[in-house]
């Protein structure tokens, strides 16, 4: 009973968001991968914070108040940060899953460890380590997670320094949690009042965001498209844009850029189609042209260079979000 109440809270609470997700864009296997990411990390950082502790001299309390919440964030958002540095998370939701899913596995190991080496027959202690500290360690690496990525976005940018807002706002919050300034059960109803409520309202901007880039993005794209597949693209702006690359490139490597950007297009209104399917409910298999597509845009990609991709920044729009769609198409 004592390890059920203080594992299940945070599994029934990463559960409900991974339901509430309405695109369902985090493929269940990263979200395993996080958990297990999670409990490696809570096995590590056990090491650490014992070794450390001697090293440093320091009383358990101020140990656990200091320097175990800057250590154990940091640690808990190594994975899912490398994730949208990589451009593997497209929106603010999935960041919030799978940081939360790494503070869940966290979570877990953390209590079967107390389990195992506290003995009480008080159901209170168990009941704040589940609601208190488990979903305190799910919510935290999630909001470290969403404000980089959101940062990111905003800036257009993934420098450092930008992840040292959300690391602030995890550790520090970490911290007056193990203080304790308030009793432990009004701390614990804190958090689950405040942690699920957060989750939501990022669950909201996120999917208000989402409809919006679905539905400006695949306009633009279907516009652009049309025109490059209807031949009409000549008279536009577009194509009097091409037309000035010519007097600096060859003018086969503006056929190249040309189509590179037909494929990109098809793949982007492709991804986006898929989205929009998927939350209205429906499935869409796997399409077996994805492969060779891909591999013509990386040959392409290869033929018009760095330089020829710079050149059709102005037309693409390409930003994480975009780059995020395609590995979702390869299933990365």
């Amino acid at each position: 009973m004592p390890f059920l109440i203080s594992v299940l809270p945070v599994l029934v609470l990463l559960a409900g968001l991974i339901y509430l997700d309405s695109y369902q864009l985090v493929p269940l296997r990263r979200i395993v991968l996080a958990i297990g990411v999670g409990a490696l990390v809570a096995g590590g950082t056990y090491v650490l914070n014992l070794r450390l502790m001697g090293e440093l001299d320091l009383e358990f309390g101020t140990y656990t108040r200091y320097i175990a919440p800057v250590l154990e964030e940091f640690l808990k958002a190594v994975y899912p940060v490398s994730l949208v540095r990589r451009r593997r998370i497209g929106f603010l939701v999935d960041g919030a899953i799978l940081g939360f899913a790494v503070g869940a596995g966290f979570a877990v190991v953390e209590n079967i460890s107390y389990v195992s080496t506290v003995s009480t027959d008080n159901p209170l202690v168990w009941i704040i380590r589940g609601f208190g500290t488990a979903i305190m360690h799910g919510g935290m690496t999630a909001m470290f997670v969403v404000t980089y990525k959101s940062l990111s976005e905003q800036r257009s940018s993934r420098a450092l320094h930008l992840l040292l807002p959300g690391f602030g706002i995890a550790a520090g919050m970490h911290s007056f949690f193990n203080h304790f300034f308030l009793s432990p059960v009004l701390t614990t109803v804190l958090v689950v009042l405040t942690v699920p409520a957060v989750m939501v309202a990022i669950f909201r901007s996120s999917e208000k965001a989402t409809q919006q880039w679905l539905g400006v993005g695949f306009d633009t794209d279907a516009d652009l498209l049309t025109m490059i597949m209807t031949g009409n693209i000549a008279a536009t702006r577009v194509g009097t844009y091409l037309g000035s690359l010519q007097e600096r490139m060859r003018g086969e490597i503006v056929v190249d850029m040309l189509c590179y950007m037909r494929i990109f297009l098809e793949l982007s209104i492709q991804a986006k189609g898929i989205l929009i399917m998927r939350e209205a409910g429906f499935e869409i298999p796997p399409d077996p042209d994805v492969k060779s597509k891909f591999e013509e845009l990386r040959f392409l990609e290869r033929s018009i260079g760095k330089t020829g991709k710079l050149a059709l920044g102005p037309l693409l729009h390409v930003n994480d979000r975009d780059l995020w769609q395609l590995s979702m198409l390869q299933g990365k």
